[in-house]
């Protein structure tokens, strides 16, 4: 199994384009300490010719562009990418299918939840359904979009996609809205949770013994958006656990064994972003990767 990191970042990427946050402002000046970075999004394949991509971004064109291994290559038209699994309905999870609309083949996966919210935006008709079939898939399904690959998605706690919360939202709830996807090659396992507001028995079970995890890693502590004068909300009410603290995901996690722990979905106010910073070596000392574009894995 192979595995590209095309977009590690949250939404907005870094830098955001309306920000100058700490983290932002180092990067509009250039200081290699903080490498710019695209919406998140992995691309994964079992025998290097078919890729799919886990969720789409609306960096995707600019992705394509960036990583060798999904340029076209056959005939007049082409591509590698032969499927999309979405793992929600987020505009930075979703919004990449409107560049896939050219009249290629490709197969489009995910729950009846997140199915429902493209299904029911009119904006993505023009993702042709006769050559881009909508496949449902129930919680617990194995399925198989490429091959060499068997995935399974499963509920984590989170929240409906931001443009759909009104005043009944609950936080934390556990449906096929957002999920988590294990990706099985042979006995290699790939666990990717980009968006996650709580660890229950059922994460740290799938989570158990995975050769690679790529996990939420949006805010470094809850209320970093508050502090940097960039938001009033914190990790917990947009339904993102935060790195750091007793109730934070490098915590929580200590004593699951994972042989690669890599945060993705890192959100531009992340004081971890940048390199030499004492929340980016807290990070690394305890075993995590912070994920950038273009990371490579080989499984």
């Amino acid at each position: 199994m192979q595995a590209i990191v095309l977009g590690s970042a949250a939404g907005g990427g870094v830098p955001q384009w309306n920000c100058r946050c700490p983290v932002c402002s180092l990067a509009w000046g250039g200081d290699p300490r903080v490498t710019p970075r695209t919406q998140s999004s992995l691309a994964v394949s079992g025998d290097g010719i078919h890729w799919m991509l886990l969720n789409a971004s609306p960096d995707l064109r600019a992705q394509i562009a960036a990583t060798r291994a999904l340029h076209p290559r056959l005939g007049e038209r082409h591509s590698p990418i032969s499927a999309v699994v979405v793992t929600n309905g987020d505009v930075d999870h979703i919004t990449g299918l409107l560049t896939l609309r050219e009249s290629q083949p490709f197969a489009l996966f995910g729950t009846a939840e997140t199915l429902g919210m493209v299904n029911g935006n009119p904006v993505f008709g023009v993702v042709n359904e006769a050559l881009v079939p909508r496949k449902t898939v129930a919680l617990g399904e194995t399925f198989s979009p490429v091959p060499g690959l068997a995935l399974e998605m499963f509920s984590v706690p989170g929240k409906v996609p931001l443009w759909q919360e009104d005043e009944n939202l609950v936080i934390g709830a556990e449906t096929g809205g957002t999920v988590g996807v294990t990706v099985t090659a042979g006995d290699r396992r790939l666990v990717y949770i980009p968006g996650c507001a709580a660890i229950t028995d059922t994460v740290r079970a799938r989570i158990t013994g995975a050769d690679l995890l790529f996990f939420d890693g949006t805010l470094y502590r809850d209320d970093e958006m508050m502090l940097a004068g960039t938001g009033v909300k914190t990790g917990a009410r947009m339904g993102h656990l935060s790195m750091s603290g007793a109730d934070g995901t490098i915590a929580l996690l200590a004593d699951i064994p994972a042989a690669r722990r890599v945060f993705i979905h890192i959100n531009n106010t992340n004081p971890a972003l940048i390199e030499d910073s004492p929340e980016r070596l807290a990070v690394e000392a305890a075993g995590w990767i912070v994920a950038r574009d273009g990371m490579e894995f080989a499984l």
